[in-house]
């Protein structure tokens, strides 16, 4: 149970509560024993009655009328009690599993951009969903059950020896037994758990892709071919389900068995006594009712042994993900606010899980307020270059600074609140348009939020929606066409008022009208902004301050428009064809 000793920070938080779930455990455990012994205790005076011409019928009466109204109030009080048990210690269970989703929801925010390129979504998905549930049955149920079975044991078998200790022993003949059985077939379940949990994220993991992609899926007509691969996936999990399952079917009929090879040795030791005058009839009576009280706890203990091994192979899992540290880290912090240069000095960027070398030896210089082009053949490292600044990755060589101070001496929040960033593929949540746009400003106004969407020049298709701003969108935006959710995307940067502006090909799906329109809005909102702009359109950076063309991560050309028009090489090739296609 190594893995499952990481929840116990939190069994300690809540201690207190867990303390009065045992007790309230005990409690009910000690009224559940009345009912035994006031049965033997009828039985034995219902005996003594026959055997005595003599016996006070009345007496009898009165005891037995006693008897039974104890017997149904400690009855009562003992379902009270287990109830208060299961409000105590499973409400505890659900205080866990929030807090453990909560650690792992706020651990995957923190980890870089490379560990979500080698992790699946559904994977991601299953361990914060599937597998912390499994974690909750171990704080949960498991513990309520074992605090109970202890509880019951130690107060019946203890009970049971107080009034005959060698019937005691006989009785408790199958329990060493049983410990060797739990032991064994728990490794197994152990191991087979872990597989139905990997094989359970493969599944959700290809469900994920298979939803995320289904236009894609139905264009290719490949729905058969998917359903195949779901199937023979399908196929697997049922297979790894299927053995887990013929495992965990052994435990209960075990259980049984050893139970009754328990009450056999009750009637036949105890009957043997009984005949010898060394216990009564009622003694007798009493261990048959304690040994099947004991029924339940130690069939239990098998589901208990179980769920535990099912958490201990989730947990497990979850801690892989949990003691992953990011590669990007806060830094000590700075206090300066004012706009500084965006300094690039011997940039190198290498990506280890590719073997490509994004950027080589990038020496730049970005005047505050001004404005950079980057062009480049696709795979030249533009979007990388912004990649850096937002410090999604840190350079393996080199260092990006702000004025005088590296990014890495920036807190993360503190240097992402200074950017707005527009990415090439803009993702939209499937909440509403005002909503999408306000996650670049939770403080702006609705007025602000219309002023970014017409600077965007998005504002009109906007008015055009039944609902408007209200509109709430699909997965990934899918209700808006490409180039609207460029501009929505790029209205979320806007309300933002960013020192500095990241624009990654963020026009592409947009005609070249209302691209005028957006670099007109534009021209007069990034007057005290520092503005990257990588585009494939030289239209969208033919008035930046400075140009620069970008090839396999090297600078190989830089100057303003007019400069590089006139230069041969890649800038100047591109504007003629461009102007070419533009005429025809």
């Amino acid at each position: 149970m190594k893995a499952l000793q990481y929840l116990n920070k939190y069994l300690y938080q809540y201690r207190v509560k867990l303390a009065v779930g045992i007790l309230i455990t005990v409690i009910a455990r000690v009224f559940s024993l009345f009912a035994p012994r006031l049965i033997g205790n009828s039985i034995t005076a219902a005996e003594e009655f026959l055997n005595d011409p003599n016996g006070d019928l009345a007496a009898l009466k009165a005891t037995l009328l006693l008897n039974i109204a104890i017997i149904v109030g400690t009855a009562l009080l003992s379902g009270f009690f287990t109830f208060l048990m299961r409000q105590t210690i499973i409400n505890v269970s659900r205080y866990i599993e929030y807090d453990l989703k909560n650690e792992v929801f706020e651990q995957y925010l923190r980890l870089s951009q490379v560990f979500y390129k080698n992790n699946r979504t559904g994977d991601l998905m299953n361990r914060i969903s599937e597998d912390v549930g499994k974690v909750r049955m171990y704080v949960g149920p498991a513990i309520m059950y074992s605090i109970n079975t202890v509880a019951l044991f130690v107060i019946v078998i203890s009970y049971m020896i107080s009034i005959a200790p060698q019937l005691t022993l006989y009785t408790i003949i199958p329990l060493p037994l049983l410990s060797f059985l739990i032991y064994k077939l728990s490794r197994i379940i152990n191991i087979r758990s872990t597989k139905v949990q990997e094989t359970l994220s493969k599944l959700s993991s290809f469900t994920q892709e298979s939803f995320s992609g289904i236009s894609v899926l139905k264009s290719y007509n490949l729905q058969a071919q998917n359903s195949g691969d779901f199937d023979t996936l399908a196929q697997e999990s049922q297979d790894k389900n299927m053995a887990l399952v013929r495992v965990q079917a052994w435990f209960f009929p075990l259980m049984i068995l050893l139970i009754g090879i328990s009450n056999l040795l009750v009637i036949f030791i105890g009957g043997k006594q009984y005949i010898a005058d060394e216990i009564t009839i009622g003694v007798l009576a009493e261990f048959i009712i304690y040994v099947n009280m004991l029924t339940w706890p130690v069939a239990v203990v098998g589901w208990i042994t179980s769920i535990v091994q099912q958490a201990e192979a989730s947990q497990e899992r979850i801690n892989a993900f949990l003691k992953e540290r990011p590669q990007i880290v806060d830094g000590p912090g700075v206090t300066s606010n004012t706009p500084a240069p965006l300094v690039f000095d011997k940039v190198s960027l290498y990506y280890p899980e590719t073997e490509i070398m994004a950027l080589q030896g990038l020496d730049l210089v970005v005047e505050k307020g001004t404005t950079l082009g980057i062009v480049g053949a696709v795979g030249s490292g533009k979007s990388t270059l912004l990649d850096l600044i937002c410090r999604l990755y840190d350079p393996s060589e080199g260092s990006i600074r702000l004025g005088d101070h590296p990014l890495k001496e920036f807190k993360i929040e503190e240097l992402r609140s200074r950017i707005g960033y527009v990415p090439q593929n803009p993702f939209l949540f499937s909440q509403t348009i005002l909503e999408n746009i306000q996650f670049g400003n939770a403080n702006a106004s609705f007025e602000d939020i219309k002023k970014a969407a017409e600077n965007a020049a998005v504002a009109d298709n906007i008015e055009a929606f039944k609902n408007k701003y209200k509109t709430v969108l699909g997965e990934r935006g899918v209700t808006l066409s490409g180039g609207q959710k460029q501009r929505v995307s790029l209205a979320r940067a806007l309300v933002k008022d960013p020192e500095i502006l990241l624009l990654d090909d963020c026009l592409s799906a947009v005609d070249t009208d209302t691209e005028e329109t957006i670099l007109n809005n534009l021209k007069k909102l990034r007057k005290n902004k520092t503005t990257l702009i990588v585009s494939h359109r030289l239209s969208s950076i033919i008035e930046a301050d400075q140009i620069i063309v970008l090839d396999r991560g090297k600078i190989i050309q830089k100057g303003t428009h007019q400069s590089l028009v006139k230069s041969p090489g890649y800038y100047q090739e591109l504007f003629i064809k461009q102007q070419s296609e533009k005429e025809n």
